[in-house]
C-alpha cells in the first residue's frame, strides 16, 4: 500500500532532519580552527537569531511571553537548556579532536539510553526482548570499556545528555520552535559573557580567519535550526513508530563519515562494540513491534 501525500511529506521531513544531524561533522570540522567552547558560543548567538525570526515570521510572541511568565513551564525549559548546551559541547569537542566515530556510537545508544530512562522516571516496563536487547546494547559498550581501560565518555555522555534532554522536553508543555527559541535565549548571557572574555584576552580564533569561515558561523544557527524543524514536520505527520526508524540514519551517516572519509580507527574491538548496538537496535524495534 503506497502512503499518502501527507505520509510521503513526512518521511521527506524525516529524511532531511536525520540526514542532516548526520552529515553535522562535515560542517563543524570546517571551522576546528576555532575550541570547542567558542564554537558553542557563536553557535547559540546564531541559533538565538534564526529562532527570533522563526518566532517572528509565526508570530508565535505571546506564546513565547506566556512561557516566560509560567514558573511551571520555563523550569523544565532551563533544565532542557544546560542539557542541550553540554551536549552540543561535547559533540563539538569530540568532532574537532577527530572522535566523529565516539559520536556515532553515543546517538546509535540513545534509544536505548531512552528507554532506560522512560523505566527510570515514567514507570514505562520493558518486555523480555526489549530487556535482552538492552542488555546486548550495554555488553557493547563494555567491549569498548575494556579495550580503552575507561569509560566511553564521549559516547555515554552524548547518549545521556540527549535522553535527558528528550524526557525533559516531553515534560515540559512546550512547542518545538517557542522551546528551542528560549533555549538558545537562556544560553546566550554566558555565551555573550565568554565571548567578552575572549575578547578581552585576544583569544578569540574566528575573528582572525576569511570570510568563508566567518560565513559558515553566522550559518550555524541555520544548520542547527533546519533540522529541528524538519524533524517537528515529520512528527506531525508520520507515526511514532514510523519515525523511530528514521533515527538510526544520523549515527550511520556519521559512522560512514568517521571509517570511511576521515580513516578514524576501527578494528575488531569497535567491530564488537558496534555489532553488539545495532543488534540490540534491531532486537529492541522487533520486541517493540505491536502485535
Amino acid at each position: 500500500m503506497n502512503p499518502g501525500p501527507e505520509a510521503t511529506r513526512g518521511m521527506l521531513f524525516a529524511v532531511a532532519a536525520y540526514g542532516l544531524w548526520g552529515f553535522a561533522p562535515v560542517y563543524w570540522k570546517l571551522l576546528r580552527a576555532a575550541p570547542a567552547s567558542e564554537l558553542l558560543a557563536q553557535r547559540v548567538l546564531w541559533s538565538l537569531v534564526v529562532g527570533t525570526l522563526l518566532i517572528a515570521i509565526t508570530r508565535r510572541w505571546r506564546e513565547l511571553a506566556g512561557v516566560l511568565r509560567s514558573r511551571r513551564q520555563l523550569l523544565p525549559i532551563v533544565a532542557s537548556s544546560l542539557l542541550i548546551g553540554l551536549n552540543w559541547l561535547i559533540f563539538l569537542e569530540a568532532v574537532n579532536s577527530g572522535r566523529v566515530l565516539a559520536t556515532s556510537l553515543g546517538y546509535f545508544l540513545n534509544p536505548l539510553v531512552s528507554v532506560l530512562l522512560g523505566v527510570a522516571f515514567l514507570g514505562e516496563r520493558l518486555t523480555r526482548g526489549q530487556g535482552v536487547a538492552v542488555a546486548i546494547g550495554c555488553a557493547g559498550v563494555g567491549v569498548w570499556a575494556v579495550d580503552l581501560g575507561e569509560a566511553p565518555w564521549i559516547a555515554l555522555s552524548l547518549a545521556a545528555s540527549f535522553g535527558l534532554y528528550g524526557l525533559v522536553r516531553k515534560l515540559a508543555s512546550v512547542t518545538p520552535l517557542v522551546g528551542f527559541t528560549l533555549e538558545t535565549l537562556l544560553l546566550t548571557p554566558p555565551a555573550l559573557a565568554y565571548l567578552a572574555y575572549l575578547a578581552t584576552q585576544g583569544a578569540m580564533a574566528l575573528p582572525r580567519e576569511g570570510l568563508g569561515v566567518k560565513t559558515l558561523v553566522v550559518g550555524a544557527g541555520v544548520i542547527t535550526a533546519g533540522p529541528l524543524l524538519c524533524f517537528t514536520s515529520a512528527a506531525h505527520r508520520l507515526p511514532l513508530s514510523t519515525l523511530g526508524f528514521f533515527q538510526y540514519l544520523a549515527p550511520s551517516i556519521s559512522f560512514l563519515l568517521a571509517v570511511g572519509l576521515y580513516g578514524e580507527p576501527f578494528g575488531r574491538t569497535q567491530a564488537i562494540a558496534f555489532s553488539c548496538v545495532w543488534a540490540a537496535l534491531a532486537l529492541f524495534s522487533l520486541a517493540s513491534r505491536p502485535r
